[in-house]
């Protein structure tokens, strides 16, 4: 059995599968370790932007994207309390669909790890990182799988796609202590609502934000984030529910724009749960051992935005042009330094701005007794919504994606600058 990669990749996500195909499509032999077996229901929106659409074709999965996913989304809407103001999401310029749309990650997840099959991806799943030795150039990634079995892995090239609450895997990483700000993440999906197709709205209540949108086949994706301690609340005034039912709960009561939305809904299966969620920058690479970082791992942004598909994906397309551009039989260790001081700096350039404004406009919505403030102008001007989505990278191109020639007529860094 083949254990010597190019690359080893730590997670099958959008990221990881992302990265894997890239690389796979340039020549590269890629390892895929993912723990959990496919499909799976993940606590996430499913958008995806219109910015990640030409990335899609590239990859090879565009069109089985375009048959699967919800409608065009063109609208945003904010919803506080009986309060709605509606603004239209701005389109990217000058594409053939300017518009994002949705999808669940059931579906999108297995879409890019059979494409990454497609080309030769060797698949290790269900299997886990248990440690990893070495350095840039000389990896050996141990990992295992049940029963008890355990195999090495070796490559110059490790990438960690393994997001962010899973903590450091290989490496030893714990996780940061309780905090009654600590925001658990929880996802529903309803049919029969009433919520108009293309209509992206977020929610805003106290202690929390939400989001909703129509994915594939009409079905309404419910999602959102809630602060530890508004969750106990709800729960105390909640006997006999669950977390995520108690979460539904407080939003029904507190949010009549809400209430008309899912009127008639019914839920399809249950609630599901996560946290408590991590948002915020960590690393896009660690100079220590030359670990390359992409999608939530590296950083995650809080996802009242709706971008962390599209970012997790550009984070990889980011690394894998340089990697390309550097070459699989230059991988020494000086090489990949210097790919990756050139990916992080371009990586902070390209989502830092992003992450900040994620951050802000979530600790906005958490506080809707600003609304006396903040609401006057949006009504009078609603198109500042449209503002906030463009700044969110609603119409913005993937980093480095324009210009850039296909991956495999890359021959130097020079090429992706």
């Amino acid at each position: 059995m083949k254990t010597d990669y190019d690359a080893v990749i730590v997670g099958a996500g959008p990221a990881g599968s992302t990265a894997a195909i890239l690389l796979a499509s340039a020549g590269w032999s890629v390892a895929l370790v993912e723990r959990q077996t496919f499909p799976r229901r993940k606590v996430c929106g499913g958008c995806i932007g219109a910015s990640n659409l030409l990335l899609l074709a590239t990859l090879g999965v565009g069109d089985a994207f375009a048959r699967l996913a919800g409608p065009d989304l063109r609208e945003f809407a904010l919803y506080c309390g009986d309060r709605v103001v509606r603004a239209p999401l701005p389109a990217l310029p000058d594409a053939r669909n300017p518009w994002g749309r949705a999808l669940g990650r059931e579906k999108f997840d297995l879409l890019l790890l059979e494409r990454a099959r497609e080309l030769g991806v060797r698949i290790w799943q269900p299997w886990s990182l248990r440690a990893m030795h070495g350095s840039a150039g000389a990896y050996r990634c141990e990992i295992e799988t049940r029963p008890a079995e355990l195999t090495e892995l070796r490559a110059p090239v490790v990438i960690m796609a393994n997001g962010s609450w899973e903590g450091d895997r290989g490496r030893g990483g714990g996780h940061a202590a309780r905090r009654s700000s600590d925001l658990f993440a929880f996802k529903a999906n309803f049919s029969n609502s009433r919520l108009a197709p293309g209509e992206l709205p977020v929610i805003s209540f106290a202690g929390g934000y939400g989001g909703l949108v129509i994915a594939e086949k009409g079905e309404l994706t419910l999602a959102g984030c809630i602060r530890r301690d508004t969750l106990k609340a709800c729960r105390a005034t909640a006997p006999g529910q669950t977390a995520g039912e108690a979460f539904e709960t407080y939003l029904r009561t507190h949010t009549g724009a809400l209430r008309n939305v899912l009127g008639g809904a019914r839920r399809d299966g249950r609630w599901l749960g996560i946290g408590p969620i991590q948002p915020g920058i960590r690393a896009p690479w660690h100079p220590a051992d030359g670990r390359f970082v992409v999608g939530n791992a590296a950083a995650e942004a809080h996802p009242i935005i709706g971008e962390g598909i599209s970012m997790a994906m550009q984070s990889a397309w980011l690394l894998c042009v340089r990697l390309v551009a550097a070459g699989r039989v230059n991988a020494s260790a000086d090489t990949l330094q210097r790919v990756g001081a050139d990916y992080a700096r371009q990586w902070k350039r390209a989502f830092a701005p992003r992450l900040h404004l994620a951050a802000t406009v979530a600790h906005l919505a958490m506080k809707p007794w600003l609304a006396p403030v903040l609401w006057p102008p949006m009504m009078r001007s609603p198109r500042l919504l449209t503002a906030i989505a463009r700044g969110a990278g609603k119409a913005q191109i993937a980093p480095s994606f324009h210009g850039v020639p296909p991956l495999g007529e890359i021959s130097s860094l020079e090429d992706v600058h």
